[in-house]
C-alpha cells in the first residue's frame, strides 16, 4: 500500500462493512448506507459498502459497491482500499460467523485501517463493566444473571417488579415483565407478563416455582438477565423512556448528537416501536411529568451520564467505539437510570437528530484518516 493518499488522487475512503445476499445485493439498511454515501460525498469523503467476502487488507485495491444516484442501482467494481471501515454486518449470527470473526480481528490489528464498533454488546458484559466504575455505577439498576428460581427468588424480596431481558436481545424481543401482587399478608402472587409481537400475554402463578417453569417455557435457548424494575415517568398513563444517541465527533471525543423520547405501547411492556412504542418529544413529556424547569434539569442530566456511560464502555471493551445508541429511564422522582446500549445505532427518525448523526460518522472517520490512534 505504499501510497499516500494524495499520490494516489483519492479522496479519503470509508467503507461500510456488511455481508453478501443471496435474495439482493447485501444485507443491512440500504436506506441508511444510501444516507451515509450522500453525506460522504457532501462532505468530501469517499463512501461505498465491502462484504465480507471480498474485503482484503493486502491490496490497494477491492471489490466493493458504489450507487448510481441517477439510475438509481448499485454497482459493484473496483474500489480503493479504504482508511476507515464502519461495521454494520446487521445480525449477531453473522457475525459470530468465524470466517467474519477473522476478517474484524485482522481489522482490529492492522495499522492500515482503521476499525470502528468491532461487535455487536452482551447485555451482562454491559452490566459488568459499568458496575466496575464508581462514575457510572449509580445509574445501573440492580442486574444480575438469571440461572435459576433462586435467582428470581432473591431478587423478588428486594423488588416488587423485575425486567426479564435476553443477554443478546434487540428491539425489545423477548423482554418479560414479573410483578409480586401481594392481595392480603398470606398470599403472594406472581403475574408473568409476555409480548407476542404487539400482543400482551398475561398468566398467574402462585408459587416461583411455576413461575420459573413458565418462563422457561419460553425463553428458547436464550441467555437472561434479570433487572430491577424502575417505575418510569409516565405521559397520558404510558411509561417513557429517553433514546440518547451518543457519537464521536470530528475531534475525536463523545458527544450526544440527540435525545429522542419512546413512550410504551398501550399494554406494552416495552417502549420499542417494534413493539407498539412510539415516538415523543422529550422536552414535551418531561415538562408533563416534572414542569419546565425540572424537564431541562433532567436533558441536561441525562447528557452528562450519557457521556459519562459511554466512556466508561469503551474503556473496558477495549476497543475503538464510534458511536452507540442508549435506553436512559427516567424515574418518578427524576433520577437517570441505564437500561441498554446499542453498538449498531438503528436510524433515529427525528430529522435533526438523523442528520447530524450522518455528518458525525463522516466527520469521525476523517477524524481517524488524519489522527488514527491504535489500541
Amino acid at each position: 500500500m505504499g501510497f499516500t493518499l494524495h499520490e494516489r488522487g483519492y479522496n479519503p475512503a470509508l467503507a461500510i462493512l456488511t455481508v453478501k445476499d443471496s435474495k439482493r445485493v447485501f444485507r443491512g439498511n440500504l436506506n441508511n448506507f444510501l444516507d451515509l454515501i450522500k453525506t460522504g460525498n457532501r462532505l468530501g469523503v469517499d463512501v461505498y459498502v465491502v462484504t465480507t467476502n471480498d474485503f482484503s487488507l493486502s491490496s490497494a485495491h477491492v471489490q466493493g459497491y458504489r450507487y448510481d444516484f441517477d439510475k438509481k442501482k448499485w454497482s459493484r467494481e473496483l474500489v480503493p482500499s479504504p482508511q476507515v471501515i464502519y461495521n454494520r454486518i446487521p445480525y449477531r449470527k453473522m457475525e459470530m460467523r468465524p470466517e467474519i470473526q477473522q476478517t474484524l480481528q485482522a481489522c482490529n490489528r492492522s495499522g492500515a485501517v482503521q476499525l470502528f464498533n468491532p461487535s455487536f454488546f452482551n447485555k451482562w458484559t454491559l452490566f459488568e463493566w459499568l458496575n466496575n466504575s464508581k462514575e457510572s455505577k449509580p445509574y445501573i439498576p440492580e442486574t444480575r444473571q438469571l440461572k435459576s428460581a433462586q435467582d428470581l427468588t432473591q431478587m423478588l424480596k428486594k423488588h416488587s417488579f423485575l425486567y426479564l431481558k435476553p443477554v443478546r436481545g434487540k428491539a425489545g424481543k423477548g423482554i418479560m415483565r414479573i410483578e409480586r401482587l401481594t392481595s392480603n399478608v398470606k398470599s403472594t402472587d406472581y403475574k408473568l407478563s409476555r409480548q407476542a409481537n404487539k400482543q400482551m400475554i398475561l398468566t398467574h402463578h402462585p408459587t416461583i416455582d411455576g413461575l420459573w417453569n413458565e418462563f422457561v417455557l419460553h425463553r428458547g435457548k436464550n441467555e437472561y438477565i434479570a433487572q430491577q424494575g424502575i417505575e418510569l415517568a409516565r405521559f397520558d398513563h404510558r411509561a417513557f423512556d429517553l433514546r440518547a444517541l451518543i457519537q464521536k465527533t470530528s475531534k475525536g471525543t463523545w458527544s450526544v448528537s440527540g435525545i429522542g423520547a419512546r413512550l410504551a405501547g398501550k399494554s406494552s411492556i416495552t417502549t420499542h416501536v417494534p413493539r407498539g412504542g412510539s415516538i415523543g418529544e422529550p422536552r414535551k413529556l418531561l415538562t408533563h411529568s416534572f414542569g419546565n424547569k425540572r424537564a431541562k434539569n433532567i436533558i441536561s442530566k441525562a447528557r452528562k451520564a450519557a457521556i459519562t456511560l459511554a466512556s466508561q464502555i469503551e474503556q473496558q471493551s477495549g476497543h475503538q467505539l464510534g458511536e452507540m445508541s442508549m435506553d436512559l429511564g427516567v424515574d418518578t422522582t427524576g433520577n437517570i437510570w441505564f437500561f441498554e446500549a446499542n453498538s449498531k445505532p438503528m436510524k433515529f427518525d427525528e430529522p435533526k437528530i438523523r442528520k447530524k448523526s450522518l455528518e458525525r460518522i463522516i466527520g469521525y472517520s476523517q477524524y481517524l484518516i488524519h489522527h488514527g490512534r491504535r489500541r
